[in-house]
């Protein structure tokens, strides 16, 4: 039996090892198409570097609408480093320049100008109507005018409620407490 012939293999029975069979002419047949692969894909990275360097050449001789005119526009937004160009804040008379300033300068100069808004009150610069008032200023224009509060069992009511708190027993369903 030991004489018997097998099919057309690659294995040689009769050698105690493994013949390493290796096929040359697929090898080169695939180097030579990387090759082609290689050789055509630079040729079209090349030709797509030519287009944009033409269009780079043509927006940059353009206008460009989208261009930063001026040194303000070209800024980051804020809030920007304290050393950084242009670290100003908008104030009532005009900006602010801040730039080489102790770090809490920004919020010294808004403290000053919230003060002023707090003891003098504002007004909207275009109309001239009146942003906001000094307290006690607008305690006296509200005395002043004539107030009218509801009365009646429906007033009492609306008191009773708003009085009420909602508590735990009743898992935030219900205002169940009363605040005296």
């Amino acid at each position: 039996m030991s004489s018997a012939k097998h099919e057309k293999s690659f294995v040689d029975f009769e050698k105690p090892y493994e013949q390493n069979v290796i096929g040359l002419k697929g090898i080169i047949y695939f180097g030579v198409g990387l090759l082609l692969l290689i050789v055509i894909t630079f040729a079209l990275m090349w030709a797509l570097n030519g287009v944009l360097e033409e269009n780079a050449q043509e927006t940059k001789s353009s206008n460009n609408p989208m261009a930063f005119a001026t040194d303000r526009e070209r800024l980051p937004p804020e809030p920007r480093l304290q050393a950084a160009p242009g670290f100003s804040v908008d104030g009532p008379n005009g900006r602010v320049n801040l730039e080489l300033m102790a770090p809490q300068a920004e919020y010294l100069e808004l403290r000053k100008q919230w003060e002023t808004a707090w003891r003098e009150g504002t007004k909207d610069a275009k109309t001239g109507t009146v942003i906001s008032l000094p307290i006690e200023r607008a305690k006296e224009m509200v005395l002043q005018g004539n107030i009218k509060a509801r009365t009646g069992p429906e007033a009492e009511h609306t008191a009773n409620a708003s009085r009420m708190v909602i508590n735990d027993s009743s898992s935030g369903r219900m205002a169940t407490i009363k605040r005296h």
